[in-house]
């Protein structure tokens, strides 16, 4: 072989080793850009995903078979908590709050049920628009006042009625009335007049007492320490006195006394925030009902009710006798938010309640469950599932398939040139 075909084989060679570098190189900018453009593709293909669901839901809803009607209510309900989408649920603002009113006004059973869930969803959706609490609040209240409407029902009501007011209401006034009003609820399971024994009352009425009860707490935690202290022990008999709730410890009813129990540790709370010895005339017998019900070992109550029983009664009790309350940090994304006093808990579950295994999704995305518990702005890097991303504008994606197209153009026309020496 000549030398010059040498010279020439070796020239060969280090052109292709270039190619193949500037090959690499083309190939990893094209994957960097394609990766975030396939991120960004399977968001949107996962918003579509949703959407036509709930389409499909909405159309549900308006059948005639009250069956299909509670099927697309609670597919409507659980995709709301799965998923933070205020943009669509606002275009759709005046059909929702339609099927929430029928559906509770007019329907029957779990009808009214999921309606009732459904209407704070719409107000965590679209950040407590002024007005929306509002207009539910009075078919609401009607509904849990009927007591030709079955207890489920009303208990849900209840429920909706005391968040729906958490989340919007900022008149003091109109919200110790509405306590009040729950009060009238919860009053049915307060002890006989000796004040020494329990009235029956059914499992059923229990779980409304017991939601009426959970909302009253829920609104006491928006009133100001030294507003509650004095319409506490000011004689008028706006709230009631803690011998009341005390009765409600013996509630033959779990939901009733574990309502209770923690109703006591946030009235203490409250009051001890503006006075040091609030209520320390009653602790004594506070804390002897509350340790009795902490050990409680009565083998006619299920096991599961006595360890749920025991564990939320030895958190009162400590916080009774040593001022100490119960503390849980949750962890979600690149957040956390810790659960260090009785308010702040109690808000956390009644939020819960709602948004069921969804609620580690809104702490991330929804601004305003992120502004109600003071987590700051969100962060711009959360995904569909919580992951890292970089969330993109139109043009911003416009750009990347720009640069994978040239990127890929580039790469192909190369291996085009190749092909074309090979054959000639």
């Amino acid at each position: 072989m000549s030398r010059r075909n040498k010279k020439a084989a070796g020239k060969g060679r280090i052109n292709d080793s270039n190619s193949e570098d500037e090959s690499f190189d083309n190939v990893s900018v094209y994957s960097h850009v394609s990766e975030a453009a396939s991120s960004e593709a399977a968001e949107d293909l996962a918003n579509e995903r949703f959407e036509e669901k709930f389409e499909k839901a909405l159309e549900q809803a308006t059948e005639k078979s009250a069956q299909t009607r509670i099927q697309a209510l609670q597919a409507i309900c659980e995709l709301l908590m799965h998923r933070y989408m205020p943009d669509f649920v606002e275009d759709r603002k005046m059909t929702l709050m339609d099927f929430v009113e029928k559906s509770v006004r007019r329907g029957k059973g779990q009808e009214q049920v999921w309606g009732a869930r459904l209407a704070p969803l719409l107000v965590l959706q679209l950040g407590g628009e002024e007005g929306l609490s509002k207009t539910m609040n009075q078919f609401l209240l009607t509904t849990v006042q009927d007591k030709s409407v079955n207890y489920d029902a009303r208990a849900k009501c209840c429920a909706a009625l005391g968040l729906l007011n958490f989340l919007d209401c900022e008149d003091i006034g109109a919200l110790v009335q509405l306590m009040q009003f729950f009060e009238t609820i919860f009053a049915g399971s307060y002890l006989r007049g000796d004040d020494k024994s329990p009235i029956s009352v059914t499992a059923e009425a229990g779980t409304l007492h017991a939601e009426a009860l959970s909302a009253w707490g829920l609104l006491l935690t928006l009133v100001p320490s030294g507003d509650f202290v004095s319409l506490m022990t000011s004689g008028q008999h706006k709230f009631p006195s803690i011998k009341k709730f005390l009765g409600l410890l013996q509630s033959p009813h779990l939901d009733v006394r574990m309502a209770a129990g923690e109703t006591i540790a946030l009235i203490l709370e409250s009051g001890r925030a503006h006075d040091e010895n609030f209520l320390e005339e009653d602790i004594g017998d506070l804390c002897d009902a509350v340790k009795q019900l902490a050990t409680d070992s009565h083998k006619y109550r299920a096991k599961r009710d006595r360890k749920a029983q025991r564990a939320t009664f030895r958190d009162v009790l400590r916080y009774l006798e040593e001022d100490i309350s119960p503390e849980i940090s949750i962890r979600f994304g690149h957040d956390s938010l810790t659960l260090d006093a009785w308010s702040i808990h109690h808000q956390y579950s009644a939020l819960c309640a709602v948004m069921g295994p969804g609620m580690t999704s809104h702490l991330q995305e929804n601004e305003f469950i992120r502004d109600i518990f003071q987590l700051g702005p969100r962060p711009n890097n959360v995904g569909i599932n919580g992951n890292a991303k970089v969330k993109q504008s139109k043009l911003e994606r416009h750009l990347v398939n720009a640069a994978a197209f040239k990127a890929r153009s580039i790469t192909r026309g190369k291996n085009r040139d190749k092909r074309s020496a090979v054959v000639q």
